[in-house]
């Protein structure tokens, strides 16, 4: 059994494997392609990968990434440090996929990845710190307002990647159906199109507040080509992000 936590780097090499414990892949910098079971998914800074006990997975990033792992120790171990935590972080841990962390989970696994690890206390707590803190992601109660503050932030972090409803769904504690319905009633919006929306005014700001290349604004918030990126920012702000940048709205 490896350290419960370590940092790892990860190169172009593709690497093939399964382990008798579970494991949670956190993303730091760059990005790791994954797959779980054959489920595949990206795991970048916010982002973590689950790995049940015995799951086959593949990994492998075409410039580097580095990551910090937690390799789960017995069930004895859970039981023991995570108290009512426990049952909750079985089933985390049961079930493959990528999730998103919110703000202050990013901020603790951060802070994990710039501390001694090695050191058995440090590593025994933060593991135990990290679980709960997943395990305790409490979901959104009836009348209670979505976490837009949070949502924004992971849009903003992810702009230049894939978003799907799903991953803001989890920073709700609701399900992919119940957050689409949520989010249109409270905002007029679907999430797909604040999320446009959303990085189309980042886009904005890039423009008007930056020398970037306009190409290169085009790909941080999310977008394949110049010309598509032209034709949403068009419609959106009624102007070209040539004309934006010279000042005229």
């Amino acid at each position: 059994m490896p350290s419960l936590l370590s940092l790892r780097h990860y190169g172009h090499e593709l690497l093939s494997h399964s382990h008798a414990h579970a494991q949670l892949v956190f993303g730091l910098r760059g990005e790791l392609d994954f797959e779980v079971a054959g489920l595949g998914s990206r795991v970048l800074r916010q982002v973590l990968a689950v790995v049940p006990a015995e799951a086959p997975h593949a990994c492998g990033s075409r410039h580097g990434s580095q990551c910090l792992v937690l390799d789960v120790p017995s069930e004895h171990w859970l039981t023991q440090h995570l108290g009512p935590h426990a049952d909750a972080s079985r089933r985390l841990l049961e079930k493959p996929g990528a999730i998103s962390l919110t703000p202050s989970q990013s901020q603790l696994v951060g802070w994990l990845a710039a501390s001694p690890i090695n050191d058995p206390v440090i590593a025994q707590q933060g593991a135990a710190l990290l679980l709960a803190s997943l395990a305790n992601a409490h979901p959104i109660q009836d009348g209670g307002r979505l976490p837009l503050a949070a949502i924004d932030a992971h849009i903003d972090q992810h702009a230049a990647h894939p978003l799907q409803v799903a991953d803001l769904a989890r920073l709700s504690g609701l399900s992919a159906a119940r957050f689409h319905a949520r989010f249109l009633d409270e905002t007029g919006l679907t999430p797909m199109e604040y999320v446009r929306s959303r990085r189309l005014h980042l886009a904005r700001q890039l423009l008007q507040g930056s020398s970037l290349p306009i190409g290169e604004i085009a790909a941080r918030v999310g977008y394949a080509s110049q010309s598509a990126f032209t034709a949403a920012l068009s419609r959106q702000f009624g102007v070209t992000p040539r004309s934006l940048r010279q000042g005229r709205e």
